[in-house]
């Protein structure tokens, strides 16, 4: 292993993504496991329920 790869792979080891990161990531899974099963499932329907969800949430801490 070269010196540069082995400080890549120990700074991503310590890299803390962001909450946007972690949704993006969250909704990438959630399309290509669900567009593997349905190539109906687009990004887009990913999203809007990711949105709903996230509303819903919302709400219910809310009340």
């Amino acid at each position: 292993m070269t010196d540069a790869l082995h400080q890549l792979l120990e700074a991503a080891r310590h890299a803390q993504p962001t909450p946007e990161h972690r949704e993006e990531q969250r909704r990438s899974f959630a399309y290509g496991n669900t567009a593997f099963e349905n190539r109906l499932i687009t990004r887009e329907m990913v999203d809007q329920e990711a949105e709903k969800l996230a509303k819903e949430q919302d709400e219910r801490r809310g009340a």
